[in-house]
C-alpha cells in the first residue's frame, strides 16, 4: 500500500516542460486557525490548573481519539487515494491538507499528552503500586515514540513540502522523498496506534 506513494506530487514526468504543473497558492500557516489552537491550548491549561477529573478525561479521550482516528486516516486510507489521483488533484489536495495538519497534529499530541499525565496523577494510575502499571509504562513508552515520530519526523516533512511547494519551480524529486517519508511514518504511527487501542481496553477492563 505504503509502496504507491513514492510519487505522491508532482513527479518527474510531469515537471518535463518548461513550467511547472498549476497549484493553487495556500498560506502554509492557516491564520484564521490560529486563535482556535490558542483557544483549545488555554482550556487545556485551565483544565489541568483545575485537576476536575471531567475535564482531564474530555481532554484525553478527544484528543487521544482524534489523533489516533487521524492517524489510521493518514496511513491507510489516505495513502491509497493520494497514489491514484491525477497530479493536479494531489497538488490541490496537499496544499488544502496538509497547512491544516500543521496546526491540528502538534495540538492534539500536546492535549493528549498533557491531560494524561495530569489525568494519570489524578487518578493514580501512574504510581508504582497501581495494579495495571506494567500496561501504563507501555502505553508511555507507545505514545511517546507516537508523538516523537509526530513532532520530529511527520511535522518537519510536512513543512519542508509546503515550503518546496510555495517555489516557483517545485522539486519533483525533493517532494516525492518528502512524500514518502511523510505517508510512510503516518503509517507507522497508525500501526502504532492500534498497538495503544489494545493497551487501554486491556487496562480498562483488567
Amino acid at each position: 500500500m505504503l509502496a504507491t506513494m513514492t510519487d505522491v506530487a508532482l513527479p518527474g514526468p510531469a515537471l518535463a516542460h518548461d513550467e511547472a504543473p498549476p497549484r493553487p497558492d495556500f498560506e502554509i500557516v492557516p491564520l484564521k486557525g490560529l486563535p482556535i489552537v490558542g483557544a483549545v491550548l488555554v482550556a487545556l491549561v485551565v483544565a489541568i490548573a483545575a485537576d476536575k477529573l471531567w475535564a482531564l478525561e474530555f481532554f484525553h479521550v478527544a484528543a487521544g481519539g482524534l489523533w489516533t482516528s487521524f492517524d489510521l486516516f493518514l496511513g491507510f486510507v489516505l495513502g491509497p487515494i493520494l497514489g491514484r489521483l491525477a497530479i493536479p488533484a494531489r497538488v490541490e489536495l496537499t496544499t488544502k491538507l496538509m497547512p491544516k495538519l500543521l496546526l491540528i497534529m502538534p495540538t492534539l499530541v500536546t492535549c493528549t499528552l498533557a491531560s494524561g499525565w495530569q489525568l494519570g496523577r489524578h487518578l493514580g494510575t501512574i504510581d508504582s503500586g497501581y495494579a495495571n502499571h506494567g500496561w501504563i509504562v507501555a502505553s508511555y513508552i507507545v505514545v511517546g515514540v507516537m508523538a516523537v515520530i509526530a513532532l520530529a519526523v511527520l511535522e518537519p516533512a510536512n513543512v519542508a513540502v509546503l515550503f518546496e511547494l510555495k517555489k516557483p519551480r517545485p522539486n519533483p524529486a525533493v517532494i516525492g522523498k518528502l512524500m514518502k517519508r511523510f505517508i510512510y511514518t503516518a503509517g507507522i504511527t497508525g500501526a502504532m496506534q492500534v498497538t495503544t487501542l489494545v493497551i487501554m481496553t486491556k487496562i480498562a477492563t483488567g
